[in-house]
Order: C-alpha cells, then sequence, then structure tokens
C-alpha cells in the first residue's frame, strides 16, 4: 500500500479517509441558511447568523454560518472590488444582454446552479433556461460541483435548440474549458455575469425561488433517486401545466414551440434596460414570485 500511495504521489491519509455523514444539527442550519439566503442574498454570515437568532431563537457562530455558506457554494452577493479582473486559470467573457430586448426564443439562454436539501445529506441542481419563454430546457443532479453534470445539461439543451447568446456566473464549471468549448464549437456568443451580481441572471434566480417554495421545500427527498424523479414531475409541471402572468398566463413550453402572435405584447427586457411592454408592465420589475 506504501508503494502504491508513493506511485500516485498521494498521502495514505487520503487513502484511508472515509467521508462522514453531516450532523443532523447541520443539515438543519443549512436548510434555514437556504431559506434565508434566497430572500436576502446580500446576507454575509454575519447577518445570517442574526437573522437566525431572531427568527429561530438559534445562537450560532458566524464561522459555522460561513463553512456551511461554503459547503452549499453560495457566498453573499455584492460589489466586490476589481471586477473587472479575471481570475487565474479561466477566461472571463463580457457580460452581453445590457439593454438587450429579448423578442424571441433561443434568442438567450441562461445556466446557473443552486443546492438542493433532502433528509439527509444534499444534492447540487443545475438547469438551462431560455430567457424569453422561462422554459427549462435542461437539468441535473449531482452530489459534487465539479464541471461533469453541467457539461451534461448543456449537451442535452443543445439538442433541443440553439441559442444566440449563452448567459452563466463566473463559477469555475461555467468557465472551464469542457463548457466553454462546447458552446464555442456551436457558434453560440458567450456571455458572463458581473461578479456577485445576481441581478444580471435575474430570471434564472427566480426560477430557483419558485422550484424551491413550489417543490423542495414541501418535501424531504430521502435519496437522489426520489429527490430526481419528484423534481422532473416538478420541472414537467413548470414547463407544460403552470401558467406564467408575464407570458400571458401561457405555459413556458408553449411560448417556446409556438411563434408569439404579436411579440410588441409580450417583450422580455434584460436587467438594465427601461423598455415597457404593450400592458404596462416591466417583467424585470414583477414580484419574485409572479410570473
Amino acid at each position: 500500500m506504501i508503494n502504491q500511495c508513493r506511485l500516485l504521489d498521494i498521502n495514505r491519509s487520503s487513502l484511508y479517509y472515509q467521508a462522514k455523514e453531516l450532523p443532523d444539527k447541520d443539515m438543519v442550519l443549512m436548510k434555514l441558511i437556504d431559506r434565508q439566503y434566497l430572500a436576502t442574498p446580500f446576507y454575509g454570515a454575519r447577518k445570517i447568523a442574526v437573522e437566525l437568532k431572531r427568527q429561530a431563537g438559534l445562537t450560532v457562530n458566524r464561522k459555522r454560518i460561513r463553512r456551511l455558506m461554503q459547503l452549499m457554494g453560495i457566498r453573499a452577493i455584492y460589489r466586490r472590488p476589481r471586477t473587472s479582473t479575471p481570475a487565474p486559470g479561466h477566461k472571463v467573457y463580457p457580460y452581453l444582454l445590457r439593454d438587450l430586448v429579448i423578442t424571441r426564443p433561443n434568442q438567450v439562454w441562461a445556466a446557473d446552479i443552486t443546492y438542493i436539501p433532502m433528509s439527509r445529506g444534499f444534492l447540487y441542481l443545475v438547469a438551462i433556461i431560455d430567457w424569453y419563454s422561462r422554459c427549462v430546457l435542461s437539468w441535473r443532479l449531482s452530489n459534487t460541483l465539479d464541471a461533469g453534470f453541467c457539461v451534461d445539461a448543456l449537451e442535452e439543451a443543445l439538442s433541443k435548440g440553439m441559442p444566440e447568446i449563452f448567459n452563466t456566473d463566473q463559477g469555475s464549471q461555467f468557465t472551464g474549458e469542457a463548457f466553454t468549448r462546447l458552446l464555442e464549437r456551436h457558434g453560440v456568443k458567450i456571455s458572463m455575469d458581473g461578479k456577485g451580481s445576481y441581478n444580471d441572471n435575474l430570471f434564472i434566480e427566480r426560477l430557483w425561488r419558485t422550484v424551491k417554495y413550489e417543490e423542495v421545500y414541501l418535501k424531504a427527498y430521502r435519496d437522489g433517486r426520489e429527490a430526481r424523479i419528484s423534481l422532473g414531475e416538478y420541472f414537467r409541471f413548470y414547463n407544460t401545466r403552470r401558467p406564467h402572468q408575464s407570458l400571458g398566463y401561457r405555459t413556458p413550453a408553449e411560448v417556446y414551440a409556438g411563434a408569439v402572435e404579436d411579440p410588441c405584447t409580450n417583450v422580455v427586457e434584460s436587467p438594465g434596460t427601461n423598455t415597457v411592454g404593450m400592458a404596462g408592465l416591466s417583467l424585470n420589475k414583477v414580484p419574485i414570485l409572479s410570473y
């Protein structure tokens, strides 16, 4: 065993290590943190600790909150210094959606990752949506934050259509070569949010809130298989049966599959634009639970 570790250049302690399940107390805290983060994504570990004490009577060290937030893959949203400087090892693409009026399906797609709690443990969910129709084109679950499940979701989505622009945040899953090369190979323009600016990918942030309050928080998935089946049923409902206010009470699948009768009555704006649709409603100003 010693020689094998030496040949593979790894420590024996790494080989013998057995991962332990998170304590039940940590799982409860992570669910509470997730709910608070959806409501106030600009809160850091200190303010979340204060809110948990105020709302649930829990006295929790902010360092513990910070550790769990890192495990969940989330952090407070705020404008960080030198946001135009690319992180080492990957290229950061410009944000292409500012002042862009989105008028048709497959003009802009977007992707993001969120944390999904279960009765024991947790998973990560990635989804790819069409901005104009809000249609969820593909999704994947994973127990790790590697890029593989994001690439799988992208390949499935590309089998259904081809966007002009694909927008993501600057996460390593989306800036890696496997993901960006696949988009470039299909001639898709790549757009990336500014660091810490969740508003740049607003529609998928709304999707996460909807999915969690209408599906995830109502259930306690026992394992990944149950989560996959239940989320699959929900996304079918979301795409084909759930009417959206901003789509004229049509479903995302109806809008994505067919041409809009009058595009002027259903203009989708990217964050930062001032255009208002014919009904007098700016879609970026709709309350976060309204679609």
